[in-house]
C-alpha cells in the first residue's frame, strides 16, 4: 500500500530523474576525462619538434639495433622502432612492439593515426606508426596502465559521486513531497472528515494562489453550496409539511363526519352533505396544485425541458387563453420576441402571474403586454405594503393580507425559477395608481436567427 501512496511516487519519481541527470552528466564527464587523457598521451607521440621525418630516420638508425632492449628509468617505458614495407626485421629502440598488418599498410603508405596495441611482452601500449620514407615507417609507443588506473579512479569518483547526488536527491524529492502536499493531506482529511460525520461547515485554511489554493478554494465554495443546498432542502420539507398539515385535516375531519354519518345511521342533511364534499373536492385540488409546485421547485436545474428558440409571444398568448378560460378578464398587448427556453416552463410562469393578479384584482381587468423582451402584468388590487416587495418571490411566503385567500405561496417562486431558467429576472413593484406590476425581462430577439440571417 505505501508504494501507492502519492507521496512515495513523487520521491521515486524525483529521485529516477536526478538519477538520469547524474549518470548522464557522470557518463559525460567520464568520456571528457578520457579524451583528454588519450589526446594528451597521442602528443606525446611521433616526431619530436624540430626534426623532420628523414632526420629522425637518421637519429634512429644510429640508435635502434636488430634486438629489443628495455630502458631503465622512472616513469612509463617508451618503446620506438623501425619497420620496413619489404619484411626486413624491425630495429628496435626500446622492448619490441607486435607489428600488425595495420602498422605494415602504414609503412607501404597508409595514412597513419594513434590505436591501442601490445608489446610482445604483452604490455598494452598506445602506438603511432608513422612514415618516414617510401616503404619505411616508424612505430612510437607509450604504456597506457597508468592511463587506465587513471580512468578507474575517474570512474570510481563519478561512480561515488552518482551515488551520493542519488541519494540527496531521493532525501530532496522526500522533503519536497512532503513541503508540497502537505495541503493535499489537510484537503484529504477534511474529505474524509466530511464523508464519516456529514459535516458541511468544515473549512480549508487557504494559502497563496497556487493549484492547492484554488483547489482549497473550490472546495469551500463546494461544501458552501451544498451545505446551503441542504438547508433549503431541509427548509422545503419543513414548509411543505406545514402547508399540508391544514388541507390534510380538513380532509380527514371532513371525512370522519362522512363515515361517523354512515356508521350511526345519522343521515346529514343533503345542503350540508353537498358542502362537506365540495370542501373535500376543493382540499382536493389544492393539495394537487401545492404537490405539482413542490415538484416543479424541487427539480433540479439540469431537469427541465431542452431549451430551444421559441416565440415568447406565443407562449404568452396561450397563457392568457387559459387565463380566461379560468373566469379572468385580461387585456392584451404583445409583440413578437423570441427567446431560448422551456415553453412549458415560461407558460406557467405566465400564467401564474396572471392568476396571482386575477385574484388581487376580482371584477378587474389584467392588463398584459409584451414590449422587447419585457413582459408586464399589471392588477388594480389594494397592491402591497413597501416591506412585504421583497419577500414575494420567497418559497411558502404569503403576505398577512391573502391569508384567506387560495394559493400554496409557491406561485411567485415557481416563476422566479422560471425567468432565471431562461436567463432571465422578474420583479414585482406597486403600479402607480394602484395595484401591483410585476415585470419580467428575458433576453432575446425580435425575429429568429433563421429569419435574421436570411434577411441579411
Amino acid at each position: 500500500m505505501i508504494w501507492r501512496s502519492l507521496r512515495t511516487r513523487l520521491t521515486l519519481l524525483v529521485a529516477v530523474a536526478v538519477a538520469l541527470a547524474v549518470a548522464v552528466s557522470a557518463g559525460a564527464c567520464f568520456m571528457i576525462v578520457r579524451h583528454q587523457l588519450y589526446d594528451q598521451m597521442d602528443r606525446q607521440l611521433g616526431n619530436p619538434p624540430g626534426k623532420n621525418p628523414r632526420e629522425q630516420l637518421v637519429w634512429l638508425q644510429h640508435e635502434c639495433g636488430p634486438v629489443p632492449r628495455s630502458q631503465e628509468h622512472y616513469g612509463p617505458q617508451r618503446s620506438t622502432q623501425i619497420i620496413f614495407a619489404d619484411g626486413r626485421p624491425p630495429c628496435y629502440k626500446g622492448p619490441a612492439l607486435v607489428v600488425t598488418e595495420e602498422d605494415k599498410w602504414v609503412a607501404a603508405g597508409g595514412r597513419s593515426h594513434p590505436h591501442n596495441g601490445l608489446a610482445e611482452d604483452g604490455t598494452e601500449m598506445r602506438i603511432l606508426t608513422e612514415t618516414v620514407a617510401p616503404g619505411v615507417a616508424v612505430m612510437d609507443a607509450v604504456p597506457v596502465g597508468e592511463l587506465r588506473n587513471t580512468l578507474k579512479m575517474v570512474a570510481l569518483l563519478l561512480g561515488a559521486v552518482a551515488a551520493l547526488g542519488v541519494l540527496a536527491a531521493a532525501t530532496a524529492g522526500l522533503l519536497i513531497a512532503r513541503a508540497a502536499l502537505r495541503p493535499v493531506g489537510r484537503l484529504t482529511k477534511a474529505v474524509e472528515h466530511i464523508a464519516q460525520t456529514e459535516d458541511l461547515d468544515t473549512h480549508i485554511p487557504v494559502e497563496g494562489n497556487d493549484e492547492i489554493a484554488r483547489l482549497s478554494s473550490s472546495f469551500n465554495a463546494m461544501t458552501t453550496a451544498l451545505a446551503g443546498s441542504r438547508e433549503r432542502q431541509k427548509q422545503l420539507v419543513a414548509d411543505a409539511g406545514h402547508e399540508l398539515r391544514t388541507p390534510l385535516t380538513t380532509l380527514r375531519t371532513n371525512i370522519d363526519l362522512l363515515l361517523r354519518s354512515e356508521q350511526t345511521g345519522r343521515s346529514l342533511d343533503p345542503e350540508a352533505k353537498k358542502r362537506l364534499l365540495t370542501n373535500v373536492k376543493a382540499q382536493f385540488a389544492e393539495l394537487s396544485t401545492l404537490v405539482a409546485d413542490l415538484l416543479q421547485l424541487a427539480r433540479g436545474d439540469t431537469e427541465h425541458e431542452p431549451h430551444v428558440e421559441l416565440p415568447f409571444h406565443e407562449v404568452v398568448t396561450a397563457a392568457v387563453e387559459r387565463a380566461r378560460l379560468r373566469g379572468a378578464e385580461v387585456v392584451s398587448d404583445l409583440r413578437p420576441w423570441y427567446v431560448v427556453g422551456s415553453a412549458t416552463s415560461l407558460e406557467r410562469a405566465v400564467l401564474n402571474l396572471i392568476d396571482n393578479a386575477a385574484k388581487f384584482s376580482p371584477g378587474g381587468q389584467v392588463e398584459v403586454s409584451l414590449w422587447h423582451g419585457r413582459l408586464s402584468v399589471r392588477d388594480h388590487g389594494p397592491g402591497l405594503p413597501e416591506e412585504e416587495l421583497p419577500h414575494v418571490f420567497e418559497r411558502f411566503w404569503r403576505s398577512p393580507s391573502a391569508r384567506g385567500l387560495p394559493g400554496s405561496g409557491l406561485g411567485l417562486a415557481i416563476v422566479a425559477q422560471a425567468a432565471a431558467e431562461a436567463g432571465g429576472e422578474v420583479r414585482l413593484a406597486n403600479a402607480p395608481g394602484g395595484g401591483a406590476i410585476a415585470t419580467m425581462d428575458l433576453p432575446g430577439t425580435l425575429m429568429r436567427n433563421s429569419e435574421s440571417d436570411k434577411s441579411r
